[in-house]
C-alpha cells in the first residue's frame, strides 16, 4: 500500500523550481516553512461505526506560487472521498475537511487503503519506480479485533515510511530543504474508552495524550519510518442489549410466577414412583 502524496510532492517541487528561477534561495526556507498541514485521524464511536477524518491546509505562500496544482490536488481529495461515501467541506480556498464513515474494522482498513492508494492511478502503484519527483510512501494499516460478547478488544498498528521525504532538492541541487520544514503531518486516534500506546518497536513514536486518554495524537516524522501501535476496548452494544433483554424477561417472569424458570422446572418435575416389590 502506498500513501498518495505524489501530487503533493510535485506541487512542492514546482514551488521550489519557481523559487530557484527567481534566485531567492534564502527566501525559500522562510516562505515554505510549514506550507502543508495534514491531520489524519481515525475516530471510533462504537463497535460498528466510526470515521476516517482528515483536515488539510495549504500555506498561503504555497497556493500563491502553485495555485493551479493546489486546486487540482484538493479536488482529487474531494473526488476520492465521495467515491467512498465520504463528505467534504471546504473551510477556505486553501483548507478542506474530509470525513469517511466505516461500519466495522474490515471496512476501515479497506476504505483507508482505497483512499490513499486509489485504483486507476498507475503512477501511484507500489511497483512504480521511485525518483525525486515520484517518491515511495509505503503505508500499512492493520486492525485485529477480538469479541468478548459485551466488549471488543482492538489492536491497531500503522506503519508509514517517510524516508523519501528526508530532503527535497531542486533540479540542479542548489536548493536543499528539509521536509520537516515543509510538512506538518499528524495521525490521531479517538476512542470512547481511551487507548494505550504500545512502544516496543524501534520505530515507534510516542503520542501526545488528550482528553484523559480518549484522544492520542502522533506527530509523524519526515525522513523516518513511523510506527504507531495501540490497544483499546470498545463496548459491544449488541451483547449489552442482549443481556438487558434477558434480564428484563427474567424479571417479568419472576414478578408473575414468584420464581425463575429453572426453579419451576425443578418444582414441577414429576416424582418417580417407587417399585413395588
Amino acid at each position: 500500500m502506498k500513501l498518495n502524496f505524489v501530487s503533493l510532492r510535485q506541487l512542492v517541487s514546482g514551488t521550489l523550481r519557481h523559487l530557484r528561477v527567481l534566485g531567492v534561495i534564502v527566501l525559500a526556507s522562510v516562505l515554505l516553512s510549514g506550507c502543508v498541514n495534514y491531520d489524519l485521524g481515525v475516530r471510533f464511536d462504537g463497535e460498528h461505526h466510526g470515521k476516517i477524518v482528515q483536515q488539510i491546509k495549504l500555506g498561503e505562500q504555497l497556493t500563491k506560487l502553485s495555485d493551479a496544482e493546489a486546486t487540482e490536488w484538493l479536488r482529487s481529495l474531494e473526488s476520492r472521498a465521495k467515491q467512498l461515501q465520504g463528505k467534504t467541506q471546504r473551510l477556505s480556498d486553501r483548507e478542506i475537511a474530509i470525513a469517511i464513515p466505516f461500519n466495522n474494522g474490515k471496512e476501515l482498513v479497506s476504505k483507508f487503503e482505497q483512499f490513499f492508494n486509489p485504483v486507476g492511478h498507475p503512477e501511484d502503484s507500489p511497483l512504480a519506480a521511485e525518483s525525486d519527483s515520484n517518491p515511495s510512501f509505503n503505508s500499512n494499516l492493520r486492525l485485529d479485533q477480538n469479541n468478548f460478547f459485551v466488549v471488543q478488544r482492538n489492536h491497531l498498528s500503522y506503519d508509514l515510511d517517510l524516508r523519501s521525504l528526508g530532503v527535497i532538492n531542486s533540479d540542479n541541487g542548489k536548493i536543499v530543504v528539509t521536509a520537516a520544514s515543509l510538512f506538518d503531518l499528524q495521525f490521531s486516534l479517538e476512542t470512547p474508552w481511551g487507548a494505550n500506546s504500545i512502544e516496543k518497536s524501534p520505530n515507534a513514536i510516542r503520542p501526545t495524550i488528550y482528553d484523559d486518554g480518549h484522544q492520542l495524537v502522533w506527530t509523524l516524522q519526515p525522513g523516518q519510518i513511523n510506527h504507531i501501535e495501540v490497544a483499546f476496548w470498545l463496548p459491544s452494544f449488541l451483547g449489552i442489549g442482549m443481556i438487558i433483554i434477558i434480564l428484563v424477561v427474567l424479571g417479568g417472569f419472576y414478578i408473575k410466577y414468584k420464581s425463575f424458570p429453572w426453579e419451576r422446572t425443578e418444582t414441577n418435575q414429576p416424582a418417580i414412583p417407587s417399585k413395588v416389590m
